[in-house]
């Protein structure tokens, strides 16, 4: 267990929550307003091909093709493991996946403050689904802390754990290219994911992460499906 850089992501993580919620301090709400703002200009028929580009990166058929990119990470990442192979990296999934839905619930559970996306809180905004056919999202009711960001970051956490460096490398860019347009149309704001997102992921991963808690989690659904494997009727049939 690596006790003090759990305690360094801890802090950081704290760090920004409060550089956030102290009254008075107000990097956070200019940062946020001067970045939608300045995207927002580019939004509109003027830049209608910047801005057909945004909803689409928006739409939920990008939303699947992110994921599909994570799989494909991962199955790099599996191709290149030359010790444990795909059964290791399965487990390292399977170990992810359970990380991400409890985060989520945790999350869902205990957060219970909440803010609408800057499309919803300003008049006069320019909407990407006001230039687009297709259905895109550039609004939120409550856009705090970004789901969006807190699932990608994880995926990054665990790549950035057991990826090498050009798996950690991919899953750090996937992770800016599935981010960075919610904010960009605003539907979120720029400190709903360096707030929100990162500083939840900063105190929740690193008990993950930086203890055995991952290895030996993705080690024992490795074992289990190497079980599976040995009593499955195909595999006797090929012993035989």
């Amino acid at each position: 267990m690596n006790f003090s850089r759990i305690l360094l992501l801890n802090a950081l993580g704290v760090l920004l929550i409060t550089s956030w919620w102290v009254p008075y301090f107000t990097f956070w709400s200019t940062l946020d307003d001067a970045v939608f703002w300045w995207f927002n200009q580019t939004i509109g028929d003027d830049h209608l091909r910047w801005t057909e580009i945004l909803a689409a990166l928006n739409s939920r058929r990008y939303d699947i093709f992110t994921i599909l990119c994570m799989l494909g990470i991962m199955s790099w990442a599996s191709y290149r493991d030359r010790q444990g192979g795909w059964r290791r990296w399965f487990g390292i999934g399977v170990t992810m996946l359970i990380t991400a839905g409890l985060v989520s619930e945790m999350v869902r559970h205990v957060i219970t403050y909440g803010h609408p996306s800057p499309t919803m809180t300003f008049d006069e905004v320019n909407l990407t689904s006001s230039f687009v056919e297709f259905v895109t999202k550039d609004q939120a009711g409550n856009s705090f802390p970004g789901d969006h960001g807190i699932m990608s970051m994880i995926f990054a956490g665990f790549m950035l754990t057991f990826g090498d460096r050009l798996t950690r490398l991919a899953s750090i860019a996937l992770t800016l290219l599935a981010i960075v347009p919610r904010i960009m149309v605003g539907a979120h704001w720029l400190s709903d994911v360096l707030v929100g997102s990162l500083s939840i992921c900063l105190l929740l991963l690193p008990w993950v992460l930086c203890t055995p808690l991952a290895s030996r989690m993705s080690a024992s659904v490795t074992t289990g499906l190497k079980r599976l494997e040995s009593i499955l009727p195909l595999n006797k049939g090929n012993r035989s």
